[in-house]
């Protein structure tokens, strides 16, 4: 099974800490963020990787070459020139995922509880191009369901912007679920990467702009222990969290 993790981001929230390393070599209860991704994803079943690499790109290849990649086949998707946001970096990627496979992509910075090959195989029985898990949690930004748990915008509760363009929300028709920053994407959703989408966009934008046309459904789970270590409030409890998740 193959997945991507992200791992090209600057690291702006955890400065000074990342003036000097990458956001996924920070390390979380004495190990690298990047670590407990890729040994969680080993864990589940996936034995190719594939990682993006921009902010002190070069540690995290030094990082990967010491611990022999894990035993893992892991290949570095090199966003140094420039970085392509979540969107611009799975195309950008998209030569590594040729056939028919599903991959999972993996935030770097968030730790959960989830199912990652459950999760996986619910998509390969869905017949959706991508699969977004997503969870009940307070939040001020939601996705946007339908019945039928289909991607069909966004809204933000705070000001009331919503998207598509010309999305109108109705609180009687969609649920409302928070992203986790995990999904799991089949090879044939790029076909809707036309030339509309090049260089750099964020992969939210393209699935609200496409979910009219693509298959870009929701596995929606009202229970999902997460935490997003990216930002200095949250990277404090992350030890705590951790050794929660160590004793379900």
């Amino acid at each position: 099974m193959k997945a991507m993790i992200f791992a090209a981001g600057l690291g702006t929230r955890l400065k000074p800490l990342t003036d000097h390393m990458p956001k996924a070599l920070v390390p979380v209860n004495g190990r690298p963020m990047l670590e407990h991704v890729i040994l969680k994803l080993k864990q589940s079943g996936f034995n190719e990787l594939v990682i993006n690499i921009h902010h002190f790109g070069e540690q995290i290849i030094d990082f990967l070459e010491a611990n022999q990649n894990f035993g893992l086949t892991i290949h570095i998707s090199d966003e140094r020139e420039q970085l392509l946001d979540t969107g611009g970096g799975i195309k950008k990627a998209a030569p590594f995922f040729q056939g028919n496979e599903p991959f999972l992509i993996h935030n770097v910075d968030i730790l959960s509880d989830t199912d990652l090959k459950a999760l996986y195989e619910s998509h390969l029985h869905s017949g959706n191009d991508a699969t977004l898990l997503a969870s009940k949690r307070t939040t001020a930004r939601y996705l946007l369901f339908d019945k039928q748990a289909y991607l069909r915008g966004w809204v933000n509760k705070d000001t009331g912007q919503t998207k598509p363009e010309g999305f109108e929300y109705d609180a009687t028709k969609y649920q409302e679920y928070a992203f986790s920053g995990i999904h799991v994407i089949s090879p044939s959703l790029f076909r809707y990467m036309d030339e509309r989408w090049k260089g750099k966009f964020p992969i939210m934008d393209f699935y609200l702009q496409t979910c009219g046309e693509a298959r870009i459904g929701g596995c929606l789970t009202e229970e999902l222990h997460l935490i997003d270590i990216g930002k200095p409030e949250t990277l404090e409890k992350a030890a705590s969290f951790l050794a929660e998740l160590d004793q379900e």
